[in-house]
């Protein structure tokens, strides 16, 4: 097929627990499970291609090689028949009750035996989101105490890290055992962290540091010297630290970078941490991303609450857009954008802590399905430049391949 640039959107299937418990299921708060076939029209009626996407981990992964594969079977087929390409995320801030959570050190050898069974059961698929927003999860998780294993701890934030990132590359070799030009996009949250004063200069860089962690191990990248003492000191073996060195899959990676207002922080002399709205912005930070790894990049989330009339979304839907421009035209090779998600969001503005039911303004299309009006403006987006913007996507080292390019097969 002719290269092409990545337009894409996403369906959020986050399903962390919270609360000891409770899981928060976002394919059924928002509707996916009733309305799937509509979901995927409305990606057709966007002139979409590319679609971030994955079966329910905790109602499919069912114990060690034991899988209900009904839901995956049925969406994936439409998918196929469709020729949209989904990118697969496999693992979103949640797993199965039966694998506890991500302190569990069976995690990453059983997550990789999901993901080898997942690429055997669907060998067209070709696109992977193995782990999404590996630094999120963790901190969510272990550091902050709102998810899964709901702890605060430095020791408890490298146990989760160190699984998650594990877990990720095991499930890329597994995978690529099943499909030799399988690619990885790594979707991840761009951070960035302003000193508020003098004082806070010392606690604004660790936390520069600590923001490519995940990456870092990832791509089998040397951490710095400090955070390379705070792994050891918090839980990580030599050993450990050596297993990222040794098994970077780092040429079959597209860098995915998120961005939201709430990505850039301000820090106090004390190290606490406040938003700051947006200060650098998509462009800057991704540069920093982009000069550390030297990877292609994707824009592989973003949204804004779209306010009464819907301005304030299409304004940061161009914002944002302007900004991949400018990362393409500074020689970086940017392969896509996604505007994140298709449909509004259930209860996000309490980053899912609480189950309010609060219908979040985030999509292209509300809960009702009715194109909102940043769904309007990126349609129009995607007609004007889909065949003006050569794909940058030649810069990779195998080819996208559309499912058309592909039989379906599921075995």
């Amino acid at each position: 097929m002719a290269a092409q640039f990545l337009f894409a959107t996403g369906i959020e299937n986050s399903n962390p627990t919270v609360n000891n418990g409770l899981r928060q299921d976002e394919l059924e708060k928002c509707g996916h499970y009733q309305y799937w076939r509509k979901d995927f029209d409305l990606v057709e009626e966007l002139g979409i291609k590319f679609l971030r996407y994955g079966p329910p981990i905790h109602t499919t992964f069912l114990g060690p090689g034991r899988y209900d594969w009904s839901f995956a079977d049925e969406t994936f087929r439409d998918l196929h028949r469709r020729n949209i390409v989904p990118i697969v995320d496999l693992c979103h801030f949640g797993v199965p009750d039966w694998l506890g959570n991500f302190q569990n050190p069976d995690f990453p050898a059983l997550f990789a035996g999901y993901a080898r069974d997942f690429a055997r059961r669907f060998p067209w698929v070709q696109l992977y989101t193995p782990i999404n927003e590996m630094y999120i999860c963790a901190t969510f998780s272990a550091l902050y105490g709102w998810w899964n294993e709901q702890l605060r701890s430095d020791q408890a934030f490298v146990t989760a890290l160190k699984h998650i990132v594990k877990a990720n590359v095991l499930a890329m070799q597994a995978i690529l055992d099943v499909r030799r030009n399988a690619l990885f996009i790594q979707s991840e949250s761009s951070e960035y962290f302003h000193a508020e004063s003098p004082a806070a200069i010392k606690p604004a860089e660790l936390l520069n540091a600590k923001r490519f962690l995940s990456l870092d191990l990832n791509y089998g990248r040397r951490v710095d010297s400090e955070m390379y003492e705070y792994l050891l000191d918090n839980g990580m073996t030599r050993d450990e630290y050596h297993f990222f060195l040794g098994n970077s899959l780092k040429r079959f990676c597209i860098m995915g970078t998120d961005y939201y207002r709430t990505n850039e922080h301000r820090v106090t002399a004390a190290g606490d941490t406040f938003p700051s709205g947006e200060i650098f912005g998509y462009h800057t930070i991704t540069m920093q991303y982009h000069n550390r790894y030297q990877l292609p990049a994707m824009h592989t989330e973003t949204n804004l609450w779209q306010g009464p009339n819907g301005d304030e979304a299409v304004l940061w839907l161009r914002k944002e857009w302007a900004n991949v421009l400018r990362v393409r035209n500074d020689g970086v090779p940017i392969i896509g954008f996604t505007w994140y998600s298709l449909i509004d969001q259930v209860d996000w503005d309490s980053a899912l802590r609480e189950n309010n039911g609060t219908v979040n303004p985030l999509g292209l299309y509300d809960l009702d399905r009715n194109i909102r009006p940043v769904g309007e403006a990126y349609k129009q987006l995607i007609r004007d430049w889909c065949e003006v913007l050569p794909a940058q996507s030649v810069c990779l080292q195998v080819p996208i391949i559309m499912p058309h390019e592909s039989e379906y097969n599921p075995t």
